[in-house]
């Protein structure tokens, strides 16, 4: 092609291209194919060396769901109980998994780092307004949510490691700027192993896939071993309605089926990750997938271990170190160290799972930064010639999570009215480009698929899959708890129309003269 900023950072000289070769498109499609097959083929200056196995274990370890099941499960118990855990976790496991396979077909047809906003620019209809609008508004929307994901796995990981603290140290007086600066810990740490280990990327995501399975294996036997067991019929049938101060028991259910909902995302980190991933037409879309699953059955597995041997619900809901699941697991080891041992293979998976964001987000702020969708653009899509990594786009995203960082000191609410964003960020930035591909699909002008096809399933996937988004979108907005304060407001609405506000002046002041994006498939 004759710009490379078309294409997707990277292989060596030589490197075998056959990730790229992707079938043609049919005559009535034939203005999809060229474009697409050009944004799949790799260019010179970056190596692909991750495959399906550590590409796998990167989606388990980025997902994270039954250690985020641990960190989350006041919140489910206060709104529904367990039945809106339990059926809530497999609605939201049948929701995210055709949400993944939607993406991976279009990942197999242009498995590109922008992904979502790429795609978007691709198949949004030429109207109004451009399809260069709505991919840099799919490109902030996309990129802020997975900024503010950053921030929060830093921060619960920060925030355990405190209730850990405490648990040990009773004479241990918390403090909010405690958990700030053990934040910046985390981050410190994330940004140096991406720096200086970029090539240990492989072994780090074996690790955590390993150490995912692994250690839920261990905690389930210790909770079933020593834990005190509930009954079937608390498990499965019965349910916590009024504890939250809603009245009505459907919107309280739907509120801790979010619980779930919200720690089954993500799986697209690995779309971020394309240009470094070995045939990636095929694999990309194979780990996005596995990854949902495998996760939705592990998470399944430990919610049910930790239902049956909750103990005394309200203990865990009242607990001093502010986590449920510490409280149930001190009462069922009956050991300060046993909780300690356990709660620490809750944060060390979470660290591994911080070092895989990272990693991802950086890719994708340098992707949006090459086709100019960021300010500064120039600057932040620069690659580091001896570490071959975007360093200034790592160095944005760990600044921004820092600052977010400093909310903690002020207010707790204020810094999680700034994270809940990464749900609903996320999901809006999957419904987008479902959507437009869904329509084109339904026009019969979908573009040539790759060697990874849903086939005469595949409409109906990806139905489902938008009108999931849709539903998911509509509750995660609400509020919690009632009545509604100040310190407990779901600010993620608020903030939402706020970032889009920012990407609307972005467009008119300058973006639609800067931004870059392949939205005409038979340019060159």
């Amino acid at each position: 092609m004759a710009d490379d900023k078309d294409i997707e950072m990277t292989v060596n000289e030589g490197a075998h291209n056959s990730d790229a070769e992707l079938p043609k498109s049919n005559q009535s499609n034939s203005q999809y194919g060229k474009r697409e097959l050009d944004a799949s083929i790799p260019q010179k200056n970056v190596t692909r060396f991750i495959t399906l196995k550590p590409a796998v274990a990167f989606g388990l370890t980025v997902l994270s769901t039954w250690e985020g099941i641990a960190i989350t499960l006041g919140a489910g118990l206060l709104n529904g109980g367990p039945t809106s855990l339990v059926w809530g976790l497999v609605l939201a496991a049948i929701g995210s998994t055709s949400i993944a396979l939607s993406l991976g077909e279009m990942a197999s047809i242009t498995p590109v780092v922008g992904a979502q906003y790429r795609w978007t620019g691709l198949y949004a209809p030429r109207g109004v307004m451009t399809p260069a609008f709505w991919s840099l508004m799919q490109g902030w929307l996309t990129v802020f949510a997975w900024i503010a994901l950053t921030a929060s796995n830093s921060y619960v990981c920060a925030a355990m490691t405190q209730g850990l603290i405490g648990l040990n140290n009773p004479t241990y007086v918390p403090h909010l700027w405690h958990v700030t600066l053990l934040m910046w810990a985390y981050l410190a740490l994330c940004v140096t192993l991406n720096v200086y280990a970029r090539k240990v990327l492989v072994v780090v995501e074996m690790f955590g896939g390993i150490i995912h399975v692994a250690f839920f294996i261990a905690t389930v036997v210790t909770l079933a071993v020593m834990g005190q067991r509930s009954s079937a019929s608390y498990v499965f049938t019965s349910s916590s309605f009024g504890l939250s101060g809603w009245s009505n028991n459907g919107v309280e259910w739907c509120l801790g089926l979010l619980t779930s909902t919200s720690l089954l995302t993500g799986f697209d980190g690995v779309l971020h990750l394309s240009n470094e991933m070995k045939e990636a037409p095929k694999k990309v879309p194979q780990s996005m997938v596995l990854g949902v699953v495998i996760n939705a059955v592990l998470a399944f597995g430990f919610i049910l271990t930790l239902l049956f041997f909750i103990g005394d619900p309200m203990a865990a809901l009242t607990s001093p170190t502010g986590y449920p699941v510490i409280q149930i697991y001190l009462s069922a080891t009956g050991s300060i160290a046993g909780a300690t041992v356990l709660t620490c293979f809750i944060i060390v998976p979470a660290s591994v799972c911080q070092f895989s964001v990272f990693a991802s987000v950086t890719r994708l702020v340098w992707a949006f930064s090459r086709d100019n969708g960021m300010p500064f653009s120039n600057f932040f899509s620069y690659v580091h010639p001896t570490l071959r990594m975007p360093t200034r786009a790592l160095g944005l995203v760990a600044i921004l999570c820092a600052l977010i960082g400093l909310i903690t000191v002020g207010s707790t609410a204020a810094f999680f009215a700034i994270i809940s964003l990464g749900a609903l960020g996320l999901y809006m930035s999957y419904l987008m480009p479902i959507f437009l591909f869904t329509l084109k699909k339904l026009q019969g002008e979908h573009p040539a698929y790759g060697p990874f096809s849903l086939g005469k399933l595949g409409i109906f996937i990806n139905m489902y899959a938008v009108c999931w988004c849709i539903f998911v979108i509509i509750w995660l907005p609400f509020p919690s708890l009632l009545p509604v304060t100040a310190q407990n407001f779901n600010y993620a609405g608020p903030i939402m129309i706020g970032v889009l506000a920012i990407a609307l002046v972005d467009w008119f002041v300058s973006g639609y003269r800067r931004f870059q994006v392949p939205t005409d498939p038979m340019k060159d």
